[in-house]
């Protein structure tokens, strides 16, 4: 036999360990689960689906294919993962039972699906509610509001599936609108709705926009009425600005900052700016970014049609280095433009303000790594229900992270790590006095912190 010249050691494998638990920090997502209510409001809202008799209950079917979600799975069949570790997430139900229950619950799709919604909502009030300084609405003003951002995204197919169709870029797939609440620089964000479409839905249609939002409101504690207030506020890019869908925001007066399609002639209108008039833009710490300038464009271009107080600032800046220009860019500068209702704050702040909802772009390659990069089911309500799975997948991580992790740079951590530092942690099942017990690895650098993490979710 030749010497190994491996720089590991040499291990002989073995499949006979026992009292072995992979993915022993998912139990930060099931403490989560009970401490908010989920679970409990789950089995609730799915009652009426349970057959007579059955064993397992559909809101936690579905809920521990949330969490299969959460660390890393992609389709219905990852829910192995928690089936080897009864110890640590109680019974699993088989494939051909949750196979079964997707199927039930598609055949009734917009019942189930509001009845997910209802127990999302009560859940979220509890968790905002135990998150205390660190929910999203806490302290919610005019001059601090809650932001929702809304953007389309693109989910490519890979097969076949109902509703399918050939997208705007030239691919084949799917066109989900999202709407999501922001939980500002310290934090992430969560999932407030997700609306799928077919691939060749319209990326600036009002009617989509308005129900993602209606759906997206009724996820908000303490929001009830028609006319929600600017304590509310909806970022959306250039598809949201819409006159069907900026008057709909009037009416419910919400504030909002919204990106606002440039014309020639409003390009052209740039020039009538006086140059004194022009303030430099902040960059994303709140400093003075160099070669970008903000100013005020409202009284110069034709806005009848449009909502009444409606504000429009323009941002020109140099373009960045091999940047091609556009018709509506002038004097070699790049010129992007949005609309607001905000009537105090100085024009960089509500640039910046506006400019911040990049980070749902961050929010929804969280929700792709969280199981919505690939829709596995081949019906379209099946794909529906799917999609609830990633939202509450979505939303128990944001959680966890909001309740059990603030102060921490884990608050920030995206679920990639998350999974690769606390989720993955392995642990051996111990029992004493009558009691389960569950060891963390001693030498895994982040234990501590697991530890710490779940003693704020312990009941009482």
């Amino acid at each position: 036999m030749k010497k190994s010249t491996s720089s590991y050691p040499a291990l002989s494998v073995e499949a006979t360990g026992t009292g072995i638990v992979s993915h022993a920090g998912a139990v930060l997502l099931t403490r989560t689960a009970d401490a908010t209510g989920l679970s409990s409001t789950l089995t609730r809202a799915l009652t009426p689906w349970r057959k007579p008799l059955a064993t397992h209950d559909p809101g936690k079917v579905l809920l521990d294919l949330a969490i299969s979600l959460a660390v890393g799975g992609d389709c219905l069949a990852d829910i192995a993962v928690l089936r080897e570790q009864p110890a640590v997430f109680g019974r699993v139900a088989s494939d051909p039972t949750v196979s079964r229950l997707i199927a039930t619950l598609a055949a009734d799709a917009p019942a189930a699906l509001s009845a997910i919604d209802s127990a999302r909502a009560q859940a979220r009030a509890t968790a905002w509610a135990a998150a205390g300084d660190n929910a999203p609405d806490h302290g919610r003003t005019v001059a601090d509001p809650l932001a929702i951002d809304i953007d389309a995204t693109l989910v490519t197919a890979h097969s076949d599936k109902e509703s399918a169709a050939p997208t705007y870029k030239r691919g084949y797939g799917f066109h989900p609108l999202c709407a999501f609440a922001d939980h500002g620089p310290d934090g992430t964000g969560e999932p407030l709705a997700i609306m799928l479409r077919s691939g060749n839905a319209g990326a600036n249609t009002a009617a989509d926009h308005k129900t993602v939002l209606q759906q997206a409101l009724e996820q908000i504690p303490g929001i009830s009425g028609y006319r929600v207030g600017k304590t509310v506020l909806v970022r959306t890019d250039t598809a949201g600005g819409t006159h069907e869908f900026l008057n709909y925001l009037h009416a419910r007066r919400l504030a909002y900052s919204v990106g606002f399609g440039l014309t020639e002639t409003i390009a052209a209108a740039v020039d009538q700016i006086p140059e004194q008039a022009w303030t430099p833009a902040y960059d994303s710490a709140g400093g003075v970014r160099d070669g970008a300038w903000v100013a005020e464009l409202t009284g110069l271009i034709p806005l009848a049609g449009w909502p009444p107080g409606m504000r429009v600032i323009i941002r020109k800046e140099r373009p960045h280095p091999g940047a091609q220009l556009r018709f509506t860019d002038r004097n070699g500068l790049r010129l992007t433009a949005f609309a607001t209702n905000t009537a105090r704050g100085q024009v960089p702040d509500l640039e910046l303000r506006h400019r911040r909802r990049a980070r749902c772009e961050d929010r929804i390659r969280a929700a792709k790594d969280t199981g919505l990069a690939n829709l596995p089911l081949h019906g379209f309500d099946q794909n529906r229900i799917w999609c609830a799975l990633v939202q509450l997948a979505c939303e128990l991580t944001a959680w966890t992270q909001m309740i059990t992790l603030a102060g921490h740079q884990a608050r920030r951590w995206e679920p990639k790590r998350l999974r690769l530092r606390l989720f993955s942690v392995a642990a051996r099942i111990t029992r004493h006095a009558r009691r389960t017990r569950l060891p963390l690895s001693a030498t895994a650098p982040w234990s501590e912190l697991l530890v710490t993490a779940t003693a704020k979710l312990q009941p009482g």
